[in-house]
């Protein structure tokens, strides 16, 4: 990729400074510098989200895994590669499903509630349970997916999942393709939504889906809010048709303070932080170094247009 003025845009804050992002790519050949909304003075630029601005340029590099706000197609049309960061969440993203699964298992969300008050209280009895031999349904066997199945067997759960090609995959069971989805989830005690967001997994997780799963299940989100039917998760919560959920991705976001989702028990609502990781600058320079190198605009690392 020829490219001798980078800019970082502004937006990276969302993930870390704009500044630290700039520090890491400096080793790369290229002028790299901070950038707002105004990209006259470079080549490429390294961004959170879109800007109309950004159409036209050489290259564009989103640090997040999910482009689904990128027009593609306008992108196209310019000329502009495009590329995303997807590769880097599975330990991350693995790890917090793992973590809110145990929360929900092991009660410790209920007794940080209940610090905060100063009270000294222990749920009933039959209430927590381990997560050993509890079985596990991911819905998307990429490298999310991956992360959280690696991390769910390792402690002993049951794992298995869903992806396009029913191949068996590392640390699942069984692998079920996407339209025998509520076969895969009928038994589940957990089931973690994992698949990017596209026009075949928008809604996916609807009201029929919610209702094939036990009453005793529980629902985790890490990969975009518009893959579950909102309505239809918070009626099934309503209903105690599910046990709860944990959602770090929404319809909306930042969660508007209406929603009912911040209210309802056994739900664990986390501002879509599960990528977050204090390395998260360099595995991103990694990616946007490695493609700096490469003089065929078509092997560049992670192209997405």
């Amino acid at each position: 990729m020829d490219v001798s003025r980078l800019g970082v845009h502004d937006s990276v804050r969302a993930v870390c400074p704009p500044a630290v992002l700039a520090e890491r790519l400096r080793v790369a050949d290229a002028d790299v510098s901070v950038v707002d909304d105004d990209v006259t003075g470079v080549d490429a630029v390294v961004t959170f989200g879109h800007v109309d601005a950004f159409v036209g340029l050489d290259w564009v590099h989103c640090i997040r895994a999910g482009y689904d706000d990128f027009p593609l197609d306008a992108y196209r049309d310019a000329g502009t590669v495009v590329t995303n960061s997807t590769g880097i969440h599975g330990t991350s993203v693995g790890e917090t499903a793992l973590g809110l699964m145990l929360s929900l298992a092991r009660r410790l969300h209920e007794y940080r509630d209940a610090q905060t008050e100063r009270s000294w209280t222990t749920p009933a009895w039959d209430t927590p349970f381990t997560l050993r031999d509890e079985r596990l349904t991911v819905v998307g066997l990429g490298t999310l997916g991956g992360g959280i199945a690696t991390r769910a067997d390792a402690i002993g759960m049951r794992v298995d999942g869903v992806r396009r090609t029913p191949t068996r995959t590392p640390h699942t069971r069984t692998v079920y393709t996407p339209d025998r989805l509520h076969e895969a989830v009928a038994d589940a005690r957990f089931v973690a939504v994992a698949v990017p967001l596209t026009d075949a997994t928008r809604g996916l997780i609807d009201a029929d889906v919610l209702a094939a799963m036990r009453d005793d299940a529980y629902l985790v989100n890490v990969a975009r809010g518009a893959v579950v039917d909102e309505d239809a998760l918070i009626a099934a919560l309503d209903a105690d048709a599910l046990a709860g959920a944990a959602l770090d991705v929404f319809e909306t976001e930042p969660l508007p303070e209406s929603s009912p989702l911040w209210d309802l028990d056994d739900v664990l609502v986390t501002p879509h932080a599960a990528p977050l990781d204090r390395a998260y600058p360099e595995a991103v320079a990694r990616i946007v170094r490695t493609t700096l190198r490469r003089d065929d605009g078509a092997d560049v690392v992670n192209r997405v247009a």
